[in-house]
């Protein structure tokens, strides 16, 4: 039997997704408590991993299991052996073509920025901040040229494993809540980084260091050097991941933090 689950976590505590020898990580303490819950040992594939710091409203995972449990008993029972940060939302029986990974059509990320001069004390770990003013309409007009399909060498990590660097972003928003500026990126996947580096140019453009256009330029390059800082990891949330009706997969409504 292949049952999905919706899982979301607060990554402040944890050292990413990825199962690690050492330190606490979201997909270690997940089947752990999946492990008890179905009295054998599970492991999980993941829509995608986060790093270490990277929060999620939405992630998708998947698992085969024997045993015979309700899909609430595998998603109250799970989070009975999950501490407070990370929790599973829902469960779902689903057919053997469904895969966490390989299935999913798009995947939705929100990276939430702080924009005012005194630093965060109260969401220190939920945000980015900011210091200097941010222009989200100059980061809204830059985000344009980064829509559709391209080469994004030059906004994925140098250590990057990804065979082939080029992406479909469906959708880049930029937008204001008061003092948040939210960036929200739908793409078919992602680059190691992409996100946090796509930030991070949208940031510089933003308080004025460089023109829209340069986001382009960035782009056009092809080279990771020429870009901007990675944003920090605390900004960046997994918001949902869509896959084909027929697995009917759901989608977090809204963001519950921001609105």
């Amino acid at each position: 039997m292949r049952l999905a689950l919706g899982v979301e976590y607060d990554g402040t505590d944890f050292c990413g997704w990825e199962r690690q020898k050492q330190g606490r990580t979201v997909q270690g303490c997940i089947e752990t408590a999946l492990s008890k819950v179905a009295d054998h040992p599970v492991r999980v594939i993941t829509a995608g991993r986060t790093d270490a710091g990277v929060h999620a409203l939405g992630q998708v995972i998947h698992f085969d299991s024997d045993a015979d449990r309700t899909t609430r008993s595998w998603v109250f029972g799970a989070n009975s052996f999950l501490e407070r940060d990370v929790s599973v939302t829902w469960a779902r029986s689903v057919s053997d073509e469904f895969h966490a990974r390989f299935a999913a059509r798009w995947r939705h990320y929100r990276y939430v920025i702080l924009d005012r001069a005194v630093r965060p004390g109260l969401m220190g770990s939920k945000v980015s901040w900011c210091c200097l003013p941010l222009d989200e309409h100059r980061m809204a007009e830059a985000a344009m040229h980064l829509v559709g399909e391209h080469d994004f060498s030059s906004y994925r990590a140098m250590a990057c494993q990804a065979k082939n660097p080029v992406r479909t972003i469906h959708r880049l928003d930029v937008g204001r809540r008061g003092e948040l500026v939210t960036v929200d990126i739908v793409a078919n996947a992602f680059l190691h980084h992409m996100v946090r580096n796509i930030a991070g140019v949208l940031m510089a453009i933003g308080v004025g260091k460089y023109p829209p256009a340069w986001a382009g330029q960035v782009l056009d390059a092809r080279d990771r050097t020429v870009g901007g800082v990675t944003a920090p990891a605390q900004g960046l949330y997994l918001v949902g991941v869509g896959y084909p009706d027929q697995f009917d997969i759901p989608v977090p409504d809204s963001d519950p933090l921001f609105g």
